[in-house]
């Protein structure tokens, strides 16, 4: 298939931008009007999910929800399907739509939620990092954001208790500190096996992301049914320089995500190599 350049996506005006979080009511009166996503995102936060989305949303072929992460099937459900389809362009615009929501690999509540809510089921993409460097990345973020002050191994060594604060998926405990939770991949994949054909799905290794994105893009772009399309940059995004992680820490997680590890392997009859 060939690769092509086209021009550039319109840049959002500051009033556009505005309505991401919270789409006006002309656009949810129009949400029968508009096209539920082809392609969902769903994971993992820290893994190369604003990039991979990046790319594909700069696709000609492909229409981007008005935020990338919609969270409409983890935080904001209450507000209803319309509410959800005004992230959306009207049918017609692009051959295919999409967003990323990477919490929703991490939600159990979200599978049963989008089988309930849209009618076809669309393809989805699992971005995977090793989870021992997930976590560390997770964790500085949190630092930089001001959310976490605890040093990495006392965050880590207190994280079930945080947990059991909440059994809320969304409560700022599950979403701010479970770093180490978050790497159990084959747990929540499975719930969405459970739920869509194995077919839906496209796993990629983050580490193979970061080292040939190109080709993994043209994967990704093959999967949701596009031509081939390379940006004129591919700029990595979210990219965070930090000291590396306590060498006994991470011996330590690597002991601690081996069998988690090895469920994964098994599930996806693929060897991740981490």
């Amino acid at each position: 298939m060939p690769v092509f350049r086209p021009r550039k996506k319109r840049i959002l005006t500051t009033a556009e931008e505005g309505e991401l979080r919270n789409p006006p009511s002309a656009r949810i009166e129009t949400a029968a009007l508009r096209q539920p996503p082809d392609f969902i995102v769903i994971g993992v936060q820290r893994g190369g999910t604003t990039s991979l989305y990046r790319y594909l949303s700069g696709h000609p072929q492909v229409g981007s929800s008005w935020r990338k992460e919609v969270h409409y099937f983890d935080r904001y459900y209450e507000k209803g399907r319309a509410w959800y389809l005004a992230h959306f362009p009207k049918r017609g615009r692009f051959p295919v739509v999409g967003e990323a929501s990477p919490f929703y690999l991490f939600d159990p509540r979200v599978p049963e939620r989008i089988a309930n809510t849209l009618t076809e089921p669309p393809r989805f993409i699992a971005m995977l990092r090793n989870p021992v460097d997930r976590a560390y990345s997770m964790y500085q973020m949190k630092l930089r954001r001001g959310v976490e002050e605890l040093p990495f191994e006392q965050a880590i060594d207190r994280e079930e208790e945080r947990l059991a604060e909440s059994n809320d998926p969304v409560s700022i405990p599950w979403r701010h500190y479970s770093y180490l939770r978050r790497g159990h991949y084959a747990e929540q994949l499975e719930r969405w096996f459970e739920r869509f054909p194995r077919d839906r799905f496209l796993v990629i290794r983050s580490e193979d992301f970061y080292d040939r994105p190109e080709e993994h893009l043209h994967a990704a772009q093959e999967f949701i049914g596009v031509e081939r399309h390379s940006p004129e940059e591919m700029k990595t995004h979210n990219l965070s320089e930090y000291s590396e992680m306590d060498a006994a820490t991470r011996e330590r997680l690597e002991a601690y995500f081996t069998p988690h590890n090895r469920r994964l392997y098994r599930l996806l009859g693929r060897d991740m190599g981490w």
